[in-house]
Formats: C-alpha cells, structure tokens, sequence
C-alpha cells in the first residue's frame, strides 16, 4: 500500500520528468513517454494529474514558482534574455529555462504571466535609471516597458524558433546569441537611430500626443562607481 510520502514523491518526479520532457521534445510528447521516464504507470500519471493539461498546469505553476525564487535570489536580471541566461547558466534551472522558452512559444498561462513579470520588473529598472540619470524620460513609460521587452523576448525567440534543433548547450546559444546582438543593441540605445526628430514630431502633430520633451536640456551625469 503506498503512503501519502510515496505519493507526493511520485507526484513531484512525474512532474520533474514531464519538464524536462517537455524542455527537450515540446508538449506534443505523450503521457506514457513521460511515466517511463518517471518511472511510473500511465495510470498513476493520470491519478495524480486527471490528464495531461492538468499535468501541464502544475509544471507551469512548479516553472513559475521557481522562477520567482530565482528572482528574489538574485539570479534574474529584468532583461529578458539576461534572465534566461542566467537560468540556463545554473544546472539546476537549466531545463526550466528551455522549458519557459517552449512555453513562450506556445503562448498560454505561464507565457502571459511571465511576460507580465518582466514588464512589470522593466518598468521599474527604467524609472530607477531615469531616477538616477542614466535613462532618458519617456512620454510614455508602460509603452515602452512593454516594447523593451517585446522587442528582447521576439528577438529570443525569433532565433530559438529558427534552430533546427533546440539547443544542446542552451547557456552557451543564449550567450552566442546576446554575443552578436550586444553591439548593435548598444549602438541603438545609446546614440539613437533616427539623425532628427521630424517622424517623432509629425505622429505628435497628428496624434495630439504630448509635445513637451521629457528630457532635462543637461542630463543628469550617474557618478562613477569609484566616486561613490
């Protein structure tokens, strides 16, 4: 006769395996591929879980929850891409990265709450970084939260969508991949695209939209972290 220990033991190694399995292969795979990886029957998979959006649901909650952990720890960063680097870095959150990358793909719970974590988290870095002179004001400060952060996530994906297999080394693709886009992101943010104001100026003409400059005429220079 099993004990209530036994099954919750079970449980949580049904769950284990189906991230990683899910991590590795997509949520196409099938419930008895993921009981022999456990090494369980198909039935107890379903006596723990009804089914296998229900199973899907608690790996989403387990992900979710650890990603939080591991944010209050210190180990995420707000941007999205650091973020994931630095779970696919840890060998413990190493599939919960790849894992949290399939679930962006897919769409559903776990993608929107996540997405609505890092923009919240973005929101903040930015205000502080306006607080302290580093970035500039914006007339619209959500706006651009949610585009930062559409923009990091899209071009994560965009790539991990285009891999013909998913990464074996998901820390060292995440690396290889922020690598390439470090300068030209730098170059963007710090000097701008655009050589004048005039496609800024005419949607404000046309939108009514604020037309003051939220930026200070001298920007406020952060010290040096030796001056501090």
């Amino acid at each position: 006769m099993r004990s209530a220990d036994d099954d919750l033991t079970a449980r949580a190694r049904v769950r284990d395996a189906a991230i990683t399995r899910f991590a590795a292969d997509g949520f196409g795979v099938g419930l008895r591929t993921i009981a022999a990886d456990a090494d369980v029957s198909p039935g107890l998979v379903i006596h723990h879980f009804r089914s296998k959006e229900g199973l899907r649901r608690e790996c989403d909650a387990h992900v979710l929850a650890q990603i939080h952990d591991a944010r209050a720890e210190a180990l995420v960063a707000a941007d999205p891409a650091s973020s994931i680097l630095r779970l696919a870095a840890d060998t413990h959150y190493a599939w919960l990265a790849t894992y949290l990358l399939r679930s962006l793909q897919a769409g559903g719970d776990l993608a929107r709450r996540f997405v609505a974590d890092l923009v919240d988290e973005t929101r903040t870095n930015l205000e502080d970084g306006v607080a302290a002179g580093s970035i500039r004001p914006s007339r619209d400060p959500d706006g651009r939260a949610d585009m930062l952060t559409g923009m990091s996530l899209g071009y994560l994906l965009l790539a991990y969508s285009l891999e013909p297999e998913p990464p074996t080394d998901l820390a060292a693709w995440v690396v290889g991949l922020s690598t390439r886009g470090t300068l030209a992101g730098l170059e963007v943010f710090t000097e701008g695209l655009f050589t004048d104001s005039r496609f800024l100026d005419g949607y404000l003409a046309q939108t009514g939209g604020p037309s003051s400059d939220p930026h200070p005429t001298t920007a406020p220079t952060p010290p040096h972290p030796e001056d501090r």
